[in-house]
């Protein structure tokens, strides 16, 4: 978008494509005060050290600098700030640096809150001028190390007192010099020269000088160029601030000198821009200077196009309506295929800036909307690359003033091309400002669904290039769905005049606008057959006879052979007309086109085949999306195409595809596999008929297959699984190979129960999670549909393994994968149309997760969940597998996961504290997970994590006082056992700190234990030798019995004097 214009004059230009989205906060206030007090304050003694000095100046601007974009919160500071920084200024004890210290201070919150705010706060008595004026005439110009002092002063003499020479004589000197106080002493001529009382004794002195220096000046050279910008720049400065009746007389003579000097043909760039700015001030003063403004427009540089555009809008507005109306028919004249893109740029800018001040009236759209339209288009080639994005940059800008600056009323004639110009140019540009800058063009609701597009391509998602090709694309699609709901209205319009403008464009060679007729044909086709269908017609009565007899029986062929032929199914392409066709054939099948027996029928049996073999070959991004579009057409055309007679498939095709989807499980691509499962879960009824053994088997063995590669499609093997289930239906005393029954109900169960135990890693982290999800949701999907037909078909047995699973899944530490577990679990025991039999518990379970508040429970939320899912470890039936599931949870590494987990599980065990039997079961399932999963680290090192938890909360304190309890026995052989020859150090210091809990036990196992620990203490690893001998030296601390008082503090000194980094005298003897 354009830049605003600012006070301050300053232009920015150019840039490249920012992809860092600078994020800011909102500060509640100066929360520093007492720190730049205490700061300030000690100035006078950090000064003396260059090292405290500079860390001084830099908190200082570090504080400062946090307020840049809200330093109005300064303002109730200001004044004790100035207050102690003139204190150290005035003091005839403050050196030169200390001074200077000051001055830059002061400039650092000059330039934070800005020097026109703050100078008011500045003392302007007589007493200060002399002091002032004496410092100032004390400085060096040229001194780069005091130029804050020189530009504090300069601002600081902003006063009333008539000291005219000398203050103009500082000033003079100080608009040849090279920093920033230039730019302070123009801004110090314009308000003093322009005083009543100075402006009639200096005023034409003064203009007389700067005229005199301007034609004497060069800007060949660097000092001529710095001399040239400091008087140009006082002159606009004084034009500006000045009276017109004050400036008048003199700005013929002015014009006259910038037109000798020939500033406008200048090869600086910032002369060029200080020359338009003077001459837009000359034009405010007596409207003449019109043609040089419009040159302006064509400069090869941004900041002075930006400048002429600025001027030509502010003398525009002082001219009469006939005049200003010429000025809109001269700017026009930059829109030319003759003219170069930066006058097409600058005629943006200016008829922005004309619109947004209302100068451009309402008779002129009809000539401006077309040149604009182009505009947002513009691109132009030069060589190897192409120019333009900055008027298509430009053009957004005058789309954002005009939709602010007319009625809508107004609009209303063009309206439709300027949205359609600007969604385009929002989510096709290939310039991220460009698309940014479309994006914000209306927010006002002027154009038609001006807020749902901005929602949908707002500035952050249009910043994105492939959400912006790959997501925002929905745009298109949602158009054609639109069209599809337009269709009921006008049937014959959509028919006879919509159609057969589509069909030919879905042949053309523009790839977007193809991707579009294709889907809108095949919405539009769909939307005619349901209308027909309702009035008991055949659709090809609504479709006109030409596109029937001639065009369309034809078309579909035409588009098959057009996008294979022409290899538009691969690469960037084939990733937006892959699931158009696709769109294509579901709506054709869907619709009942008379295509049966028609070689296009095999065509798109071959694309979607090859679709779902080359899924390898797209982009991650759209694959999914496409994968599900072949998927739907499939299922649309066997349901159209291959059923001979219903409920009846043809056989050819049936076998041929069973057979070929099946051997697709066993590709080397496991996107191939991944394809191939969901075509099998979405055949039809019929295609499955007679095949459903040999398909669930085909899934249950891809699922068993358990290589990391082949992750994804277990998952969708598992999805198949239920999809296959569900669509062949339940009967008791069918066939296995026609419906779900008692002969394959136990196999399937088995393949999603395996699934639920499938915890594969790789780089991507668990994508094991995927299966088991996907097993969770068809267990669910399954057991609902068993249940509606023949609950009997499931045994007690099958029942109490999924729901134990759930129950293992429901206390894990993923959340999202704990919430669907959760979510499936309450389902299937809220089922009651009829409930699911055999549940274990189903009262308890009742009674923990009620009807009325399980809607309410919030599963991803781990203080919600962990609560209700540790009374699970009361019911038998659930608490070896409950304890399973949150043994990863208790120790694992997310904080609140580990917080709410542990804490639930060590309510449940105070509980059990005084109850021996249950206390003794608990136990009892511990060390049965322990056993279970020794060697596997997904639980084995989460285990001993929480095992250490346990035995620090005194969890099993009632066995301590038993001698040898078995607990402790087995627990520690099975310790002994899990880090046998492990080099995994997170596991073996896991294993100290459960070895250091278990001496607490007494008897004979306490000896083995320490046994261990002196093990531990000659271990290789000195890391591990460092832990064992921290750790034990707590433990000996804390149990004071293990060892003889005798001899205590000898071991107590050996562990903490020991460099256990190296080997040591203890490990060499070992």
């Amino acid at each position: 978008m354009a830049q605003t214009d600012m006070d301050s004059g300053e232009d920015g230009g150019g840039g490249g494509e920012p992809e860092v989205i600078a994020k800011t906060s909102v500060l509640g206030g100066f929360t520093e005060s007492t720190e730049i007090r205490a700061l300030i304050s000690s100035l006078p003694v950090v000064h003396e050290n260059i090292v405290t000095l500079e860390s001084a100046i830099e908190r200082f601007l570090v504080i400062m600098d946090r307020y840049q974009e809200q330093p109005h919160l300064l303002d109730p500071h200001l004044e004790w700030m100035l207050n102690l920084l003139l204190e150290l200024i005035r003091s005839e004890q403050s050196p030169p640096l200390l001074v200077h210290l000051g001055f830059k201070f002061l400039y650092i919150i000059s330039k934070v809150r800005g020097y026109k705010i703050f100078m008011q706060l500045f003392p302007h008595e007589v007493a200060d001028l002399q002091p002032v004026l004496d410092l100032l005439c004390r400085q060096d110009p040229r001194d780069p190390e005091t130029w804050e002092t020189r530009y504090m002063l300069l601002l600081w003499l902003q006063t009333r007192e008539p000291i005219m020479d000398r203050i103009l004589a500082v000033a003079k000197s100080y608009l040849m010099v090279t920093d920033k106080s230039r730019d302070a002493a123009s801004v110090l001529v314009s308000k003093f020269v322009t005083r009543p009382d100075v402006k009639l004794k200096r005023l034409g002195d003064f203009l007389d000088w700067s005229l005199t220096t301007i034609s004497q000046a060069s800007d060949q050279t660097m000092g001529g160029t710095v001399i040239l910008d400091g008087a140009l720049q006082s002159l606009a400065q004084l034009f500006k601030h000045g009276k017109r009746d004050d400036f008048l007389q003199y700005a013929p003579v002015v014009l006259q000198c910038l037109a000798q000097c020939h500033v406008a043909e200048s090869s600086q760039a910032t002369l060029r821009k200080l020359g338009v700015k003077l001459v837009q001030r000359l034009g405010l003063t007596f409207l003449k200077p019109r043609l040089q403004l419009l040159g302006g427009l064509k400069d090869k540089e941004t900041i002075v196009r930006w400048s002429a555009a600025k001027g030509i809008g502010r003398v525009t507005g002082r001219l009469p309506r006939e005049l200003a109306d010429e000025v809109v028919g001269s700017v026009l004249d930059c829109f030319s295929f003759q003219e170069t893109d930066n006058a097409w740029h600058g005629g943006c800018l200016a008829l922005a800036e004309l619109g947004r001040r209302g100068l451009l009236v309402p008779s002129r759209l009809p000539d401006v909307v077309p040149l604009i339209l182009k505009a947002l288009v513009y691109d132009e080639k030069r060589g190897a690359c192409s120019v333009g994005s900055n008027v298509r940059d430009a053009a957004c800008y005058v789309c954002w003033a005009f939709a602010r600056a007319y009625e809508p009323t107004e609009l209303k004639p063009f309206v439709t091309q300027i949205a359609c110009a600007l969604v385009i140019t929002a989510v096709f540009d290939r310039n991220i400002n460009c698309r940014r800058a479309a994006s914000v063009s209306d927010h006002s609701g002027t154009f038609p669904y001006g807020i749902d597009i901005v929602v949908a391509a707002d500035y952050f998602a249009v910043g994105n290039l492939n959400n912006c090709y790959l997501s925002i694309r929905v745009i298109r699609q949602l158009a054609t769905k639109a069209l599809h709901n337009l269709t009921p209205q006008a049937p014959d319009y959509m028919a006879t005049t919509v159609m057969p403008q589509l069909l030919p464009i879905a042949l053309g060679i523009d790839l977007h606008s193809r991707h579009g007729a294709i889907l809108a044909s095949a919405e539009i086709s769909h939307a005619l057959y349901k209308l027909a269908n309702q009035n008991n017609r055949p659709v090809t009565e609504l479709i006109s006879s030409d596109c029937v007899s001639d065009q369309y029986v034809v078309r579909p062929q035409q588009i098959f052979v057009v996008v294979v032929v022409s290899c538009l199914c691969r690469g960037f392409g084939g990733e937006l007309m892959r699931p158009a066709v696709c769109s294509l054939i579901e709506n054709m099948s869907l619709s009942k086109m008379p295509f049966k027996d028609d070689p296009v029928i095999t065509g798109w049996q071959w694309l979607i085949d090859d679709t779902l073999k080359s899924l390898h070959l797209i982009s991650p991004g759209p694959r999914d999306g496409i994968k599900e579009a072949a998927v739907s057409a499939l299922a649309a055309l066997c349901e159209q195409y291959y059923q001979p007679q219903p409920g009846m498939a043809d056989p050819q095709m049936q076998e041929v595809l069973v057979s070929q989807y099946i051997a697709g499980l066993k590709s080397t691509e496991v996107l191939t596999r991944c394809g191939s499962a969901l075509a099998l879960g979405s055949l039809p009824r019929f295609m499955i008929h007679g095949k459903l053994h040999q398909i669930l088997s085909g899934l249950q063995q891809s699922c068993s297959q358990r290589e990391v590669c082949f992750t994804e499609a277990r998952r969708d093997a598992a999805k198949a699984m239920a999809q296959v289930c569900v669509t062949a239906g339940v009967s008791a005393q069918g066939g296995s190979d026609s419906v779900v029954c008692e002969g394959n109900v136990s196999a399937v169960y088995r393949a999603l129960l395996d699934c639920m135990t499938d915890y594969t890693l790789d780089s991507r982290g668990d994508v094991g999670a995927w299966v088991r999800e996907a097993a969770m949701t068809s267990l669910m999907e399954v057991t609902l549909c068993v249940v509606g037909t023949a609950p009997q078909l499931l045994s007690p047995g099958l029942v109490n393994g999924m729901m134990c699973s759930l129950a293992q899944q429901s206390a894990e530490k993923i959340d999202r994968y704990r919430a669907h577990a959760g979510s499936v679990f309450v389902r299937l025991l809220h089922s009651n149309n009829p409930a699911v039999p055999h549940i274990p518990h189903r009262e308890e379970l009742l009674a923990i997760f009620p009807t009325e508040g399980a809607e309410g429970l919030n599963w991803n939320a781990p203080s919600q969940a962990f609560p209700h899912i540790t009374q699970l470890l009361r019911l038998p039936q659930y608490q070896y597998h409950t304890l399973l599931g949150l043994t990863v949870s208790v120790g694992g590494l997310t904080e609140s996961t580990v917080r709410f987990s542990s804490q639930s599980l060590f309510d449940h065990l105070m509980l059990i504290q005084q109850d021996a039997a249950a206390l003794g079961q608990f136990s009892e399932a511990l060390l049965h997970v322990f056993r279970d999963n020794l060697r596997n680290d997904r639980v084995s090192i989460p285990f001993l994590k929480m095992l250490d938890q346990m035995l620090a909360r005194a969890c099993f304190d009632t066995f301590t006082t038993d001698q040898d309890h078995q607990f402790c026995v087995d627990l520690l052989s099975l310790c002994k056992e899990e880090i046998k020859k492990s080099k995994d150090t997170q596991k073996l210091r896991s294993a100290i700190a459960v070895f250091c809990g278990l001496i607490q036990f007494q008897g004979e196992v306490r000896k083995k234990v320490l046994f261990q620990l002196l093990l531990l203490l000659c271990h290789p690893f000195p890391v591990i030798r460092k832990t064992t001998a921290s750790q034990v030296y707590e433990m000996l601390l804390t149990y004071d019995d293990v060892i003889d008082p005798d001899v205590m503090d000898d071991v107590m000194t050996s562990l903490s004097d020991t460099n256990w980094s190296e080997n040591n005298h203890l490990c060499k003897s070992s």
